[in-house]
């Protein structure tokens, strides 16, 4: 028995033109075609299995057919369901209802436009992290508050503009998640430290600077008593300086005013074994490199920072903690803010400072550490300008064993000579005092600023050399000496008037 009815035969014939064909022909030959329907079926089943795929397609039947050297069906594709009509004269019997075209309104109907030549065009898509309003990029949707008119006071509207779309992967916002998990969560952890190492060194972190320095800024106002999240915070924004790929001074104006609030807080950290010492230190550091980089972009950069600082520290009202953050910003600043800043101020605020550091007069324990604290700000601030300004001189002061004469020859102590002893120390007049024009008037050599070793060197050198250089020699290196240590004294009180 077979699947295929005769009747089915019988259409078939009569579709070809065969209008005579007997039951039992149509009766025989319906096992066959069963029989070779299956095997195409069979066949189009291998094609697909054999491209991956699990679903039978058109392609699959016209290769089972190429397989057995007949022709493939030449079908058609639309999008529109097909229409069966009933035949007439039978009731089970079917066709599809064609539509018959004319070639005439085919030829006369107008070609359609032709395709555009492929190409390659080029735009921003993102400018410093910044997508621009550009007919090429998809335009930022505006919340419905901003999207409202607005008009003028006669009547006219205004064009309102969309807000800024920063470009962000899906990349960039998981680092984003995971940096700031770290800070918040495990700020001391080697992870941490590997974080900090990759914000310093890699490429292409740009998008995420206004959304760090954002977070750094709330974070810092919102958590003045957590001390290890603040270190973090700095440690995050050094990381973000020391980094070549990154344009940070778009994004200063976010960044100062958390690093200057970890400088001159008022009270931060709750707890009394909390080192914020430190904190204020690390973060002057980092303000001086801020203004050291970008100094010559922002003319008033530093000239605003030295004043907050400046403001802070001759304010007797602010707190200890606070006079030590300016002065360790001042410092950081250089000795030349040291000179023009700290040191015309100085006395009157060690007589301020000296009854906070005394026991009889100051019973609170951590008042005195904190007024022992800044006075030793003050003698690190004021120790280093001075360092700096004898390194400047030293090799004035340092002493003078041989001179070079035109002919090439040097000139050194003779024999015969008066030697350098201790006995000729010993009956040595009493050293006398350089007279330098400047507000420091009278300078004795024999100050105890310089020590008494470098005294006896200094004396002993300048000994040797009036013994070995002619007259004219010493009498213009002493000049020398006179004038240069006055201009530079000179220039000193020019930049304090300025300040």
């Amino acid at each position: 028995m077979s699947t295929v009815p005769k009747e089915t035969i019988e259409v078939i014939a009569q579709t070809i033109g065969i209008t005579n064909l007997s039951p039992d022909v149509a009766l025989a030959l319906a096992p066959d075609l069963e029989y070779r329907i299956r095997e195409i079926m069979q066949e189009s089943i291998k094609c697909m299995r054999h491209s991956k795929r699990t679903f039978l397609a058109t392609e699959d039947v016209d290769s089972a057919l190429g397989l057995r050297n007949l022709e493939p069906i030449y079908g058609f594709t639309s999008n529109d369901p097909m229409r069966f009509r009933r035949a007439a004269g039978h009731k089970d019997l079917f066709y599809v209802d064609d539509k018959d075209v004319d070639f005439k309104d085919l030829i006369e109907a107008p070609l359609p436009k032709a395709p555009l030549d492929t190409s390659v065009t080029s735009h921003w898509l993102a400018i410093e992290g910044v997508q621009p309003a550009i007919p090429e990029n998809a335009p930022a949707e505006a919340p419905s508050e901003i999207r409202k008119p607005e008009y003028k006071e006669d009547g006219l509207p205004v064009d309102v503009k969309l807000p800024v779309k920063h470009v962000i992967t899906k990349e960039l916002q998981l680092y984003y998640d995971k940096i700031t998990e770290l800070i918040l969560k495990k700020p001391g952890s080697i992870p941490f430290r590997r974080a900090l190492v990759s914000l310093a060194t890699d490429s292409g972190l740009h998008p995420l600077v206004p959304y760090l320095s954002r977070f750094v800024a709330d974070e810092v106002a919102q958590n003045l008593n957590n001390l290890p999240l603040l270190f973090a915070l700095m440690r995050l924004v050094r990381s973000l300086l020391q980094n070549p790929h990154i344009h940070i001074e778009l994004y200063l104006h976010q960044l100062m005013p958390p690093i200057i609030t970890c400088i001159v807080a008022k009270r931060i950290g709750n707890r009394l074994s909390d080192t914020h010492w430190e904190l204020r230190s690390f973060s002057a550091n980092i303000v001086a490199s801020i203004c050291k980089r970008f100094g010559h972009v922002y003319h008033n950069l530093q000239p605003r920072v030295t004043k907050t600082f400046l403001h802070a520290f001759l304010d007797p009202t602010k707190s200890l903690p606070q006079h030590y953050g300016a002065i360790k910003g001042i410092a950081a600043l250089g000795s030349r803010m040291v000179r023009s800043l700290i040191i015309p101020n100085l006395e009157p605020y060690l007589h301020l400072l000296e009854p906070e550091m005394q026991l009889e007069k100051q019973k609170n324990e951590i008042k005195r550490h904190a007024a022992c604290q800044v006075y030793g700000a003050l003698l690190c601030a004021v120790g280093q300008c001075m360092h700096k300004k004898v390194k400047e001189f030293s090799s004035f002061l340092s002493p003078i064993n041989a001179t070079s004469r035109g002919s090439g020859k040097v000139m050194t102590a003779m024999p015969g000579k008066r030697k350098a002893t201790t006995d000729n120390l010993m009956q040595q007049p009493p050293l006398k005092k350089i007279a330098v024009d400047g507000p420091m008037g009278l300078i004795p050599m024999n100050s105890t600023m310089m020590g008494i070793s470098n005294i006896g060197m200094s004396s002993t050198g300048r000994q040797l050399a009036n013994d070995n250089m002619p007259g004219r020699e010493v009498e213009g290196q002493q000049s020398k000496v006179s004038s240069i240590l006055a201009q530079a004294w000179k220039d000193d009180m020019d930049t304090a008037a300025q300040w």
